[in-house]
């Protein structure tokens, strides 16, 4: 599947740091607990995904041949004192320019170690993204606020979940994404509100060789239809299938077995 251009990760890595940027500094209450991250404040969300992005700086930077504990990062867990939206803005302000000026530097190729089986800058800029985006939805619907993302990146989120899924399958260990092989079974994504060009429906494949999918408008044992948007947060557990934005038909039971499953590690 063809990813993005390098460049286009990179300005929508600062764009959505400033959009983050511009909710911890709208007077939402930062000890607020995240719904869809019940362990977490919006505090501890915000510091989480800035250290997630420096973390990556450090790998881009250092061209890293292996992990690095966290605890190597400079200011990985955020700035002092705690509770104070300036210090996380500027904190975030710095990381965001840190992050996209090392990306910058490196161009998509360089290689750099992952957990993936992709080892380049290019896989970490694409992550960064999705980490970013997924967790801004976090903050925004954790404040009450309404939650935007540009369709290209929305359906390139969708497209990168699943590929991690097809890469969690090649772990025997990973028991939950292992239980989603088996015959006969498959789910249709449809975007109802993109262009045709974009191609924002997606085929996925339950068999016994693993998870497989295409791009494209094809029958299913269940099919999810709405706004693309609203499907991306959906299809990453941060939308309830309850939406009325959102439309099941078919076997509902199994698009639930899938998000039951199909998670993060």
């Amino acid at each position: 599947m063809t990813t993005l251009a390098h460049d286009r990760y990179c300005d929508e890595i600062a764009h959505q740091v400033g959009q983050l940027r511009a909710l911890v500094t709208s007077g939402v209450d930062l000890s607020a607990t995240v719904p869809t991250c019940p362990d977490w404040s919006l505090e501890h969300l915000v510091r989480h995904t800035g250290g997630a992005l420096r973390w990556v700086e450090l790998l881009v930077r250092t061209r890293a041949e292996a992990d690095v504990e966290e605890d190597q990062v400079p200011l990985g867990d955020g700035p002092e004192p705690t509770g104070d939206p300036a210090a996380l803005d500027a904190w975030l302000a710095e990381t965001g320019e840190l992050l996209v000026t090392t990306l910058r530097e490196a161009g998509p190729d360089t290689k750099v170690w992952s957990w993936a089986d992709i080892h380049d800058s290019g896989f970490w800029a694409r992550r960064m993204v999705h980490e970013i985006t997924v967790h801004r939805a976090d903050a925004t619907l954790t404040a009450g606020l309404p939650y935007e993302v540009a369709p290209d990146i929305a359906a390139d989120a969708i497209d990168e979940w699943l590929q991690i899924v097809e890469f969690a399958q090649t772990d025997p260990d990973d028991a939950a994404a292992n239980e989603l092989r088996g015959p006969g079974r498959s789910i249709h994504l449809h975007a109802t509100d993109t262009a045709p060009e974009l191609n924002a429906e997606w085929l996925v494949e339950l068999t016994e060789e693993g998870v497989s999918w295409r791009r494209g408008h094809e029958k299913a044992t269940v099919a999810l239809r709405g706004p693309l948007t609203d499907v991306m947060l959906a299809f990453y557990r941060r939308l309830p299938l309850d939406s009325p934005r959102l439309e099941i038909l078919g076997d509902r039971e199994l698009l639930e077995f899938w998000l039951a499953r199909a998670t993060f590690g």
